[in-house]
């Protein structure tokens, strides 16, 4: 998927699993069904897919933790996640984990900056974010439904993360409406569209308007985050959920535009927790996230 864009603390517990919710206090969400891509498919049946993401603007980059809920090591650790960047999925045992973040590079015992409750539900996928100003972080929670799109159809939807604005429009050039009021800190349903490229603008309530252009890939289901940009406005930031063609939930990124680019698979993060002052075994993934994350430049987002 590609895009450009232009102007015209408390401890909170989520369980993975459909619905877009903000967790201002326990929240959990479940899909229908289990997701239909053939990596989540063949999962063991007490699994369950999250994935984790930062979208903070004026938070430093954090390294990531999530462990399970009673001790033990680590399932994921991250290092230096900086914003608007997200990580794999990650196939997780059915259960509690504790998700931390601190700042990149800080001692172990270093107060986190977002502190996490995660329950895994088997068979579920989902996405937590931090996101906000630093000294009002959030999380929200939201389920991941990756059911595959019809033939030579692919299935997007909105995640609204910037802090410059309380809510936003997304529509096509055309007229088509994507997504109406997406307040910040929600996400709309996916919607099923045609594959190919589509042009969008992005309004906000004071009638500012931001045009994106992006290409979805049939078989793809897509998340479309709006985030600040470094220059005071808005851009779009698509992730791939995953592909009815790959044989694990991607996540990856192919932002163009000089935004994250992926190198070889990048994804995103899930979380849920508190604000501070100021997949397969953890080996596998974490090469697989260090081989495709890529740091993102102050400009990235612009």
């Amino acid at each position: 998927m590609r895009r450009t864009t232009r102007r015209t603390p408390a401890r909170r517990r989520l369980i993975v699993g459909a619905a877009a919710l903000t967790a201002t206090a326990l929240v959990s969400f479940g899909l229908g069904a289990a997701p239909a891509l053939a990596a989540v498919r063949t999962a063991p049946a007490d699994a369950g897919w999250v994935r984790v993401g930062h979208l903070s603007p004026d938070t430093a980059a954090v390294d990531v933790r999530l462990a399970p809920a009673d001790g033990g090591a680590a399932a994921v650790e991250l290092d230096d996640v900086t914003y608007g960047q997200v990580s794999p999925y990650a196939a997780l045992a059915a259960g509690d984990y504790e998700l931390t973040m601190v700042p990149a590079g800080a001692p172990a015992d270093t107060t986190p900056v977002v502190t996490t409750e995660v329950t895994v539900t088997a068979g579920m996928a989902g996405t937590v974010a931090a996101y906000g100003l630093n000294d009002s972080l959030q999380t929200m929670a939201l389920g991941d439904d990756l059911t595959s799109p019809a033939a030579g159809e692919a299935r997007i939807r909105v995640v609204s993360a910037s802090t410059q604005v309380d809510s936003v429009d997304v529509t096509t050039t055309t007229g088509v409406a994507i997504a109406t009021g997406a307040a910040s800190g929600t996400a709309t349903d996916y919607a099923s569209v045609p594959s190919g490229p589509w042009d969008l603008v992005v309004t906000t309530p004071d009638a500012a308007s931001y045009d994106a252009s992006v290409t979805v890939d049939p078989g793809t289901i897509s998340t479309l985050f709006v985030l600040d940009n470094a220059s005071g406005g808005l851009t779009v930031l698509p992730v791939l959920d995953g592909s009815a063609a790959g044989d694990a939930p991607d996540g990856s990124l192919d932002t163009g535009g000089g935004a994250l680019r992926d190198a070889g698979g990048a994804g995103a993060f899930t979380a849920a927790g508190t604000s501070g002052a100021g997949a397969t075994d953890p080996i596998t993934l974490i090469a697989s996230f260090l081989s495709g994350f890529v740091q993102a430049a102050a400009a990235a987002l612009r």
